[in-house]
């Protein structure tokens, strides 16, 4: 996956730009997305590390991996608009259903995650997995270690080893997850940890998953 492009649409947001900077300093070549190309120009050269920037389906079109980071309220919309360069590309859907204000309250949207929203609006044809919910944007943007696992879900293991190989990449341990329907796990899991980053006062609690995961 070095040598492919990765597009982070909605790359100016807190956990697009965190990605985006984190796939860049580990030698990726990246592209950000923004609805609007002179915002994403702008926050590329603000990261550095040879980030370039574009409007969202030019990015996703320039890329071999794209990685969806757009809030919920707009990732239908976001997919709506991509959909027609993502024939043959993995996509990478990191929504979460956050739903203002009662954020610490688990919403799962009727499609039962917004996983399965995103192949309800992109079809059964786009190779699709979903991770990255449980991370905490203003840590991944950090040169720390981070203590926390990202799972990933999708229907092929295949595509699953590609996200989980990449998250090794820039610092992260990746961990299977399954079956995209299982993605609903790890959405709601992100308002429990927002729910106790509050009631105990933490910095952005993640989760890691004992036993041995060398299989």
């Amino acid at each position: 996956m070095i040598d492919q492009t990765l597009a982070v649409v909605g790359g100016t947001g807190q956990l697009g730009a965190a990605l985006a900077w984190r796939l860049a300093r580990a030698g990726h070549n990246v592209v950000i997305g923004s609805r609007n190309a002179a915002s994403a120009q702008a926050r590329a050269a603000e990261l550095g590390h040879g980030l370039t920037g574009m409007a969202n389906r030019d990015a996703a079109a320039a890329a071999d991996v794209v990685f969806v980071t757009v809030p919920f309220a707009a990732q239908a919309d976001t997919l709506r608009e991509i959909a027609p360069v993502l024939a043959g590309k993995l996509v990478v859907d990191t929504t979460v259903p956050l739903v203002p204000p009662k954020v610490m309250r688990v919403q799962l949207p009727p499609e039962g995650s917004a996983a399965e929203r995103a192949r309800g609006v992109l079809g059964e044809g786009i190779r699709l997995v979903s991770g990255f919910h449980n991370v905490a944007a203003h840590k991944l943007a950090q040169d720390v270690a981070l203590d926390c696992d990202i799972l990933v879900f999708g229907d092929s293991k295949d595509d699953r080893a590609a996200i989980v190989e990449l998250a090794g990449r820039i610092g992260l341990r990746g961990v299977h997850g399954g079956a995209l329907a299982n993605s609903a796990a790890a959405e709601a899991m992100t308002s429990l940890l927002i729910f106790i980053n509050k009631f105990y006062a933490v910095d952005g609690a993640g989760i890691r998953v004992t036993g041995n995961l060398l299989a």
